[in-house]
């Protein structure tokens, strides 16, 4: 039997199917994954020492914790996690300019978060997070067209 044609039979019967990914639910994986690393660091931040000291007293960082602090937090957090659904929902041309702009605008968000003391689990989690936005951007930006 020919050689080349054994391989190809072979290499025919151990591939492995590969399913096209709509734009839409990429985008909706990439801000999960944003999601689950903001909840994380978060979360983290709680093991650094006098962290929650500082918050027993009131105290995030530099801001006072007030009832306009959490909602101002948790507006920040609340547009990325609506973006896992409207990635899915919105329509394509809304679509691409929400994922754009919206992940724009967290990227300096982002890096703010690593004002002050940083240490390097916050710093390995605003790159993983400012490659996900600019995954994000990116996939958005070459959204597929429909050839005329």
């Amino acid at each position: 039997m020919n050689t080349q044609k054994t391989t190809h039979i072979m290499n025919t019967q151990n591939a492995l199917e590969d399913i096209k990914v709509n734009v839409k639910l990429k985008l909706a994986a990439l801000w999960t994954s944003l999601m689950f690393l903001i909840i994380y660091l978060d979360y983290f931040t709680l093991y650094m020492p006098g962290v929650i000291k500082d918050i027993l007293k009131g105290r995030v960082f530099v801001f006072d914790i007030t009832q306009g602090f959490l909602l101002a937090a948790l507006a920040v957090v609340t547009i990325p996690a609506l973006m896992i659904f409207l990635s899915v929902a919105l329509p394509a041309k809304v679509n691409r300019w929400a994922n754009i702009s919206i992940a724009m605008v967290n990227i300096p968000l982002i890096l703010f978060n690593l004002a002050g003391e940083a240490w390097i689990h916050m710093v390995f989690g605003a790159v993983a997070e400012v490659v996900l936005l600019c995954l994000i951007i990116r996939y958005a930006w070459k959204w597929p067209r429909i050839e005329a």
